[in-house]
């Protein structure tokens, strides 16, 4: 059976969100580049098995949020951007984060 690039990339996208989920978040980053999937089963996926939470959130444009997810328990951390069309990719993760007090202003 023959496949196109769009479908192969399609697998592979799919396999490395499987695989994902089944590591810690920062692990993600070896499968792919850009993981993209339905929002709200991305979200959950973030707030259930890893109990990551929103902390923080801000418009990139008019159709594009970007929030970071936050596992208070070990820092790690997750940048998503979520997009009108109901679509949200994972940009960017890392661990340890810090947050600072901005204090009186």
């Amino acid at each position: 059976m023959k496949r196109n690039r769009s479908q192969l990339a399609r697998i592979s996208k799919g396999a490395a969100l499987a695989v994902g989920m089944l590591l810690p978040l920062p692990a993600w980053a070896q499968f792919s580049d850009l993981i993209c999937d339905d929002t709200q089963r991305l979200e959950k996926q973030l707030s259930g098995p890893f109990g990551a939470e929103r902390q923080a959130q801000g418009l990139r444009g008019p159709d594009a949020l970007i929030a970071v997810w936050i596992v208070p328990r070990n820092g790690d951390w997750t940048i998503v951007q979520s997009y009108s069309n109901g679509t949200s990719c994972i940009l960017a993760m890392g661990a340890h984060w810090e947050a600072f007090d901005p204090g009186p202003a």
